[in-house]
Parts: structure tokens; C-alpha cells; sequence
């Protein structure tokens, strides 16, 4: 007998909306890990933040820019948790060089640090920005620390470079 639990690819992946208040970020961010936890993915800890920060960036840009509602997805590709933001937005995404002063601006570039894999497609009348974090990316410890702190200096070096 064939029916929809033996032919539904698990875990389901999972979406909502979120409302146009960046107070709705935060809320939508912790489901994104609470549901990655639920689904007991090979993620370390370590990895889960790096999710929950890509996600946050994602989420808040959708929610800046439009002043709309977004929808959230979350799936889980066997080796990949990817997660979905579509938006009515017409404006593409990009990762910009923030100035020194700026207090946005560094998110895109953040995900495309923190992320295996980060882009956008059109989506309806809008698009949709997604990222996705494999589990042979999370990285135990120091040997972590020692990467993103290489990531961070990078990032200072070529901005100091071309300063100059």
C-alpha cells in the first residue's frame, strides 16, 4: 500500500510567515534552530549559531526591505540544512562593502562567510535569498575558533588594503 508516509521525503520540510516587525526576527530565527534540533541533524553546536545567524540576517534583510510579510522554510537535503526567505522584494540582494562607520550593511557578506553555500532566485512577484550549512562544515573547538577568527581578520585586511 502506497500513501503519503511512504513516499513523503522526511523530515517535511517546514514554513511559516513572519510578520513585517523586526521583533518578529528574533521569534523566527530560534525556529530555525529549534527545528533543525528537532529533526537531530548532524550539526554541532557551533554550526546550529552559525545557522541562526545566517538565518537572522536573511529574515531581518526580508523584513527591512520590504516591509512585508516573508516565508521561511526550512529543509533538510540528507546533507545540507537549507533555509529559504521568500519576499515581495524587488531588489536584488547583494553583498556590499559596508564603510567603517556604517552600521548596516555587513549581513550578505556574513552569510557568505558563515554559510556552505548562499544565493537568491526569483520568486513570483519577489525573490527568494537562501543558505545552506552541511554538516561536514561544522568544525569542533579551537580548530573553529581559529576559522572564524581567520574569516574576521581576513575580512579587516582587505578593507584596511584597500583603504589605502
Amino acid at each position: 500500500m502506497t500513501g503519503p508516509a511512504n513516499i513523503a521525503p522526511f523530515p517535511v520540510p517546514q514554513e511559516w510567515d513572519v510578520e513585517p516587525d523586526p521583533q518578529a526576527v528574533r521569534g523566527a530565527r530560534r525556529l530555525v534552530v529549534e527545528i533543525a534540533r528537532f529533526w537531530d541533524v548532524p550539526l554541532s553546536e557551533g554550526a546550529l549559531r552559525d545557522v541562526e545567524l545566517c538565518a537572522s540576517e536573511v529574515i531581518a534583510n526580508a523584513v527591512e526591505h520590504t516591509g512585508a510579510r516573508c516565508r521561511v522554510t526550512v529543509r533538510w537535503t540528507g546533507e545540507r540544512l537549507r533555509v529559504e526567505v521568500a519576499d515581495a522584494g524587488l531588489r536584488l540582494p547583494e553583498a556590499v562593502e559596508a564603510g567603517d562607520s556604517a552600521t548596516h550593511g555587513r549581513g550578505l557578506r556574513l552569510v557568505g562567510e558563515f554559510a556552505y553555500a548562499w544565493g537568491w532566485e526569483p520568486s513570483g512577484a519577489g525573490e527568494r535569498v537562501w543558505f545552506e550549512v552541511a554538516a561536514d562544515r561544522s568544525e569542533p573547538g579551537e580548530r573553529r575558533v581559529t576559522l572564524h577568527t581567520g574569516t574576521a581578520h581576513g575580512l579587516v585586511t582587505t578593507r584596511l588594503a584597500r583603504s589605502t
